[in-house]
């Protein structure tokens, strides 16, 4: 149908259209009329014949069958056509089928954002009068497993440029106690400046042990190279990194050592050591801010010797950002790009004090992964330029054969 037909059957349509209710229904009709019609359609293909015509086969047809479907219009009752060898197999409603895809994909969106399924079985009654049940739900849900276990085998990149670990905790009923788990989360950055989450993991804790058995697995699954692994500081940490990677530089991030370096610092002092602590870390060379940390440590190693000495000893670890320019140091010297996405895994988690299973855990956190990453449309902020300056200063063999177009 074109575009002046169109506007010719909404004209006709609109003489009877006198509310929100009068269009809902409209709409309604609309769709039932538009479905039976293909399915008829289906069936004149499947036989060979138009209704009415002659019959250049035995087969025939036998009148109709009655079904209801969940539409976003709500219920929907339609009249599917038959034949006497039930042979037809209808492809816009298949046998068995009692919804659209289109429902599944509001379910999935719902469970995503954190939606329990007492929550997103009232919602469907509210926004579409529809009765959808626990079991059709978990059904539905139950179906992303055999994506996560697609999504967490596919093949990676050889190399990305930056890499961001991290770990959140939720409770998991196991044995018939409550007990907490850790998902460790691999977040890489690829040699685009695209976000790309590479996996997630389910263990008791988090151990550098666990991570190793982690870095092995993206080993296997193509990465033959990390230039920077962003971390926090967890002990064991880089080491376990460095056993599958010799080569990635490690990068503590800024942000938590801040934190634990002022936990115990009164209010009084707070700013003061904050800002002292900016100098080292802001600094322009590696240099620079060895004599700013050395500066620190004469003024507050009397009070706080501790922060200092921390500083001192992972400093292996902090100096990475030193060898990079602005925009990549920026990129690295926080975790803040695993933190986001954590915090919409969180906010999915936060309705659910517990899971019963390992599996129920992994499509929550799955489907909030998938819904976060569709924003992630753009590169990292004046990546390419970044990028070819640091290729230029510091990048690998390794890195620039696999860089692509500029």
């Amino acid at each position: 149908m074109d575009k002046k037909a169109l506007e010719a059957f909404a004209r006709e349509a609109a003489k009877s259209i006198k509310s929100q209710s009068d269009l809902e229904d409209f709409r309604k009709m609309l769709t039932k009329v538009t479905v039976e019609t293909a399915l008829n359609v289906e069936l004149d293909e499947h036989l060979g014949y138009k209704k009415h015509a002659p019959k250049p086969s035995t087969n025939s047809r036998n009148g109709y069958s009655s079904k209801t479907i969940i539409t976003d219009d709500g219920e929907l009752p339609i009249d599917v056509p038959r034949d006497r060898e039930a042979s037809f197999e209808p492809q816009l409603v298949r046998k068995h089928q009692t919804r659209f895809q289109s429902m599944d994909d509001k379910i999935l969106s719902l469970y995503a954002k954190g939606m329990t399924t007492r929550e997103i079985v009232a919602t469907f009654k509210e926004m579409y009068d529809a009765d959808v049940s626990p079991t059709l739900i978990s059904k539905v849900t139950d179906a992303v497993l055999e994506q996560v276990i697609e999504w967490q085998s596919r093949p990676l990149d050889a190399v990305y440029p930056i890499i961001y670990l991290d770990c959140i905790v939720v409770k998991v009923r196991q044995d018939k106690q409550v007990i907490n788990k850790s998902v460790y989360l691999a977040l890489g950055v690829n040699m685009d400046g695209q976000k790309e989450l590479l996996g997630m993991w389910l263990s008791e804790n988090e151990g550098a042990k666990f991570w190793l058995s982690v870095l092995t697995e993206l080993q296997n699954r193509g990465v033959k190279d990390i230039l920077i692994a962003c971390v926090d500081g967890l002990k064991g940490f880089p080491d376990a990194i460095n056993a599958v990677y010799p080569q990635t530089q490690i990068q503590l991030c800024i942000v938590h050592m801040v934190r634990n370096s002022v936990r115990y610092v009164p209010w009084k002092d707070y700013k003061a050591v904050t800002a002292d602590l900016k100098r080292v870390y802001q600094s322009t060379t590696e240099e620079d801010a060895l004599m700013a940390l050395e500066e620190f440590s004469d003024k507050w190693n009397a009070k706080y010797p501790q922060i200092s000495r921390s500083w001192t000893s992972n400093w292996e670890n902090l100096n990475t950002l030193f060898n990079y320019p602005e925009d990549i140091r920026k990129a690295i010297y926080t975790t803040n790009a695993i933190e986001s996405l954590n915090s919409v895994i969180r906010k999915a988690l936060k309705k659910r004090k517990l899971f019963l299973t390992d599996e129920s855990a992994r499509k929550v956190i799955f489907l909030a992964i998938q819904d976060a990453s569709k924003k992630w449309t753009m590169p990292i902020r004046n990546w390419r330029q970044a990028r070819a300056r640091a290729r230029m200063c510091v990048f690998r063999p390794m890195l620039n054969t696999h860089s692509g177009p500029m």
